[in-house]
């Protein structure tokens, strides 16, 4: 007898979390594996954080918080927001969660029916398919191209939007892509949203502060759509603070208390210590945090050499990514190879899965990103550590015939 209800068995598992698995299982067997498949900063959470979640625990932050998060720490987002974004919360508006995954599950299943239709630029991260799926919603996806950096136009998004349409995922600085909107293409795509005024958008903007681009623009700061943005944060990504599991959202007022109502009835508020830990996050502005400007200068000197790398590999395709920690090759002229033993490799499963045998290299197939051509680089680790995986995926591409 199946005891296990549908919606689990619709439901796949994470594929970047899947490649890590087997990866530790290998790394248990004594393998060197290289992982380049998480997305997780290699740097260490700020001595200021630190101090602050020691200085908690001291002060007895032990016990339950409010379900949106301690009032100290709702005021700081919103400092930090009008500083960083000049956008205007109030406590009120703000939902701390136990990560910035959360905040989007309690965003979508608040707001989408069974049936209503969320468009979702390609590639995208892993999770928002199947969080669709969990709210019974249908995702409509709307195809970008490695030519044009991975960001599709407005007019691309014009054409998807229908009566049906209820909400729009979106994602800047990117991750699979590590793509990176323009202000002229956020005011382009933000004149469709403002002629639909019954679409709204989650704005996921968890890699605000990884951005080589300049100055990071907000989808919310666009004064005619904003009651319909719900932006989407955290302290994961730029702050070096992945295991502190700590993200938030920022929405009109409905919508944010219907967040809370939400996540009242699924793990109330999240760890006191990390909240008061990132209340210190959000006070400091970024430009002056010596680690954070380090760690990104040391991303933007990984991309630039893993590029440099990839592009002296024949077969991958690549684009110059402005944000995040990724790079996301076209591979697809390797599908019609076989390994020396005859076997096929017929698409990106196949092939991430045969350099995580033969390379002890862990990548992540686009076909969770939902582009199948591609596949998924994670620069977060060591200069070293990428010039060796790049040799050793170099030497088993080599062997393909």
């Amino acid at each position: 007898m199946n005891f296990l209800s549908d919606r689990i068995a619709r439901l796949e598992e994470s594929a970047t979390l899947a490649m890590t698995r087997m990866s530790r299982e290998l790394e248990s067997q004594g393998i060197d594996v290289i992982n380049l498949s998480i997305g997780e900063p290699d740097f260490d959470t700020p001595l200021f954080i630190k101090e602050a979640a020691k200085k908690a625990i001291d002060d007895n932050y032990s016990h339950y918080s409010p379900v949106p998060g301690f009032q100290e720490l709702r005021e700081a987002i919103c400092i930090k927001l009008k500083r960083d974004n000049n956008l205007d919360y109030k406590a009120s508006q703000i939902v701390a969660s136990t990560g910035a995954k959360q905040a989007l599950a309690n965003a979508i299943l608040s707001l989408v029916n069974p049936g209503e239709e969320v468009i979702i630029p390609s590639p995208y991260w892993v999770s928002y398919s199947e969080l669709i799926k969990l709210a019974e919603g249908h995702a409509v996806y709307v195809k970008a191209s490695i030519e044009n950096d991975f960001k599709i136009t407005a007019s691309q998004l014009e054409k998807a939007i229908n009566a049906k349409t209820k909400l729009i995922m979106f994602n800047s600085p990117c991750n699979p892509t590590g793509s990176v909107y323009t202000h002229e293409e956020l005011k382009s795509i933000a004149g469709v949203i403002e002629a639909n005024p019954h679409v709204i958008v989650i704005a996921d903007e968890i890699y605000e502060h990884i951005n080589f681009a300049g100055k990071h623009e907000s989808l919310a700061s666009f004064p005619a759509i904003k009651d319909r943005i719900i932006l989407i944060n955290g302290v994961s990504k730029g702050y070096a603070m992945t295991g502190w599991r700590l993200g938030y959202l920022a929405a009109n007022q409905e919508i944010a208390t219907a967040c809370n109502k939400m996540q009242g009835q699924i793990t109330s508020g999240t760890c006191s210590i990390s909240q008061m830990a990132a209340v210190q996050a959000m006070l400091r502005d970024p430009n002056e945090v010596e680690e954070i400007k380090i760690m990104v200068e040391a991303f933007r000197n990984r991309r630039d050499l893993l590029l440099g790398l990839l592009k002296e590999i024949p077969g991958l395709k690549v684009n110059l990514p402005d944000g995040a920690f990724y790079i996301f090759p076209e591979a697809n002229s390797y599908f019609s190879k076989k390994t020396k033993e005859g076997q096929c490799i017929c698409n990106a499963d196949h092939l991430c899965m045969y350099l995580l045998r033969d390379a002890h290299v862990a990548l992540v197939s686009g076909e969770a990103f939902g582009d199948p051509n591609c596949i998924r680089f994670s620069y977060a680790t060591s200069e070293d550590r990428l010039i060796e995986a790049v040799k050793r995926i170099r030497t088993s591409l080599d062997k393909l015939v």
